[in-house]
């Protein structure tokens, strides 16, 4: 009797430690709205958004920094790459668009690129480590715009012309949490599209996903990579978006792969919403969040929990640690509670 007590009591414990996952607010800002986030290591976290807008933390987010970049109060920073305490990359999205960096925690900031050309608009960045990163933006002349920097986000060079991926008719990004392009490999970076079609990316294959397409709101948002630092791509991603206009529409808004991004297909249990933006947090556990709400995976994508009805827009993990922090609209940042 007593054993099955211990069983009993066993699994009640399980069962509340599954589902003890919360969203904890750790500060806000009004009129801000924060799609860019970079999460360095348990401690530092940097985040960019509307009105010129740069927050940083350096001690987990109990106190925050607010930073309004000078000559570009009016910009929109939807991504940023941080590399520690001081260092972080900046990308303004849009006519010109822009791309900046600071080597003394947000006091100052140099141009390292510009584009004014018209229809120009930045999506994300990635990097693969402190030097080598990538940049794209939506389709010019039916040609997705792709930028390479060597040199740490210091100076950047297009792609050539030729070599530029080329989009159909209303096949774009978004620009929702600077997390449609990753990493794959220790070499090699993929993305995803949205519009008219929704693809994976990957060299010169473009798979189709299995997720609601067809307007200029639908389609993929986000795509998370686990294990990307390999000599080899990476085998298990997880993409997340829908229908923005639709938030709480749960029906083809995810979709995994499991054989490097082939074939894919669509969860059991889908996130309750659009989702902006999916991350890895260990091998089998993942975060999705959206204007509808946060969600919970522990089998790798296939059946989510929704353990908020917040909205958010973007969730990273440290890259240095375990933390998991999220942001969102009225500069609200938050933090994953285990």
């Amino acid at each position: 009797m007593k054993r099955k007590i211990c069983i009993l009591y066993f699994f009640s414990f399980y069962i509340v430690m599954v589902n003890a996952q919360q969203v904890a607010l750790l500060t806000s800002k009004q009129s801000i709205s924060i799609r860019g986030l970079s999460v360095v290591n348990d401690k530092v976290i940097w985040a960019s958004g509307s009105n010129g807008m740069v927050a940083r933390s350096v001690d987990n987010g109990n106190t925050w920094k607010w930073i309004q970049v000078p000559e570009f109060e009016k910009a929109d920073f939807r991504d940023i790459e941080a590399f520690d305490a001081e260092t972080a990359v900046i990308m303004a999205i849009a006519e010109p668009a822009y791309i900046l960096k600071t080597h003394d925690g947000g006091n100052s900031w140099q141009k390292v690129f510009v584009d004014d050309r018209k229809g120009m608009f930045l999506d994300a960045m990635e990097f693969w480590n402190e030097k080598s990163g990538i940049v794209t933006g939506d389709p010019l002349n039916g040609k997705i715009f792709v930028a390479r920097t060597f040199d740490g986000g210091d100076s950047w060079q297009a792609l050539p012309e030729p070599d530029l991926p080329v989009g159909e008719t209303g096949e774009a990004m978004f620009a929702s949490s600077g997390t449609n392009i990753r990493a794959i490999s220790l070499s090699e970076a993929a993305f995803v599209t949205g519009g008219t079609r929704a693809r994976f990316f990957l060299r010169d294959d473009k798979i189709d996903l299995p997720l609601i397409q067809g307007k200029e709101t639908t389609g993929a948002n986000s795509l998370a990579v686990y294990n990307a630092q390999k000599r080899k791509p990476a085998k298990h991603m997880v993409t997340v978006g829908g229908d923005f206009k639709g938030d709480t529409i749960a029906v083809q808004n995810c979709a995994v792969t499991e054989d490097g991004g082939l074939t894919w297909k669509n969860p059991q249990t889908p996130p309750h919403g659009y989702r902006s933006c999916v991350e890895y947090i260990s091998d089998k556990q993942l975060i999705t969040c959206g204007t509808s709400g946060v969600d919970i995976s522990t089998d790798g994508g296939m059946n989510w929990r929704l353990i908020s009805k917040e909205s958010f827009h973007v969730c990273r993990k440290a890259k240095n640690g375990k933390a998991v922090f999220l942001a969102g609209r009225d500069g609200r940042i938050a933090k994953l509670i285990f």
